[in-house]
């Protein structure tokens, strides 16, 4: 299926690891010329020189911390326009409501919600002027699935689902789609720190948390590629009546009323 994306442009944020990383490669396999931002620039610059080892695309990093004040407007200055913007920085910490401390709680918001919101707002204006654009939303299964284990995280995506439906609603007034992904759990190192996590809570031995894995769709967690495979498509033409809506990848885990 021809996508019609070679020569497009995007800018994913989180990029130097999991579903970061797995969207830069996912992008750049199609022809789109990747802007990736992440903390991590010996990470970044790895990733790079595997992009361009394989694909024939520009590839431009901006190692930032996207909590520093004014970091949106100083990322969107330094990339310019783009035909794709990926929101995907930011892990809110797992917990109840008793062991996430305020600043805690304000620092994964901060990361996963405000600057997903602030570059949203910075580069709807930039589609906006350019003629259009997709603006993708990778967010997660428990904004609806309401776990007081995860209650910070549940909080925010469930925030971030609304905001997404409520831009996406009427963006296409202005030719820009908005969109949002809602992972479950993925084969990334974070899933597997919040199942160790859940396995000492629950089974009192954090070691045998891959016993969890069988109360999972298949017994695993998801493929990168199931989820970044989805984001691709909906940044394509294909996609093109798609906007305000909300898309779960989790193998009906959402179903089950559990995030893990």
């Amino acid at each position: 299926m021809d996508l019609k994306l070679t020569g497009k442009t995007a800018l994913i944020t989180g990029a130097s690891e999991g579903i970061g990383r797995g969207l830069a490669r996912a992008f750049a396999e199609e022809g789109v010329n990747v802007h990736l931002t992440a903390r991590n620039a010996a990470r970044l610059e790895k990733l790079r020189g595997e992009i361009e080892a394989e694909f024939d695309v520009g590839v431009t990093l901006h190692p930032l911390d996207l909590t520093e004040q004014d970091a949106c407007a100083r990322l969107a200055e330094a990339v310019g326009g783009v035909d794709i913007l990926v929101n995907n920085a930011g892990v809110i910490p797992s917990g109840t409501l008793f062991e996430i401390d305020a600043q805690a709680w304000r620092d994964g918001w901060e990361l996963k919600v405000l600057a997903y919101i602030d570059l949203t707002r910075i580069y709807y204006q930039k589609m906006k002027a350019m003629g259009g654009g997709v603006i993708i939303n990778n967010i997660g299964n428990s904004g609806e699935v309401f776990d007081p284990r995860y209650i910070a995280g549940s909080s925010g995506n469930a925030s971030l689902m609304a905001f997404t439906r409520a831009l996406g609603g009427h963006s296409l007034d202005d030719n820009i789609r908005v969109v949002g992904v809602n992972p479950g759990p993925v084969d990334t190192d974070r899933i597997f720190n919040m199942l160790k996590k859940r396995a000492a809570d629950v089974l009192g031995d954090a070691s045998r948390y891959e016993e969890l894995l069988e109360r999972y769709p298949l017994k695993r967690p998801a493929h990168v590629h199931e989820i970044t495979d989805l984001v691709v498509f909906l940044a394509s033409f294909r996609a093109g009546y798609t906007s305000g809506a909300i898309y779960t990848v989790d193998g009906g885990i959402t179903s089950r009323r559990s995030i893990i």
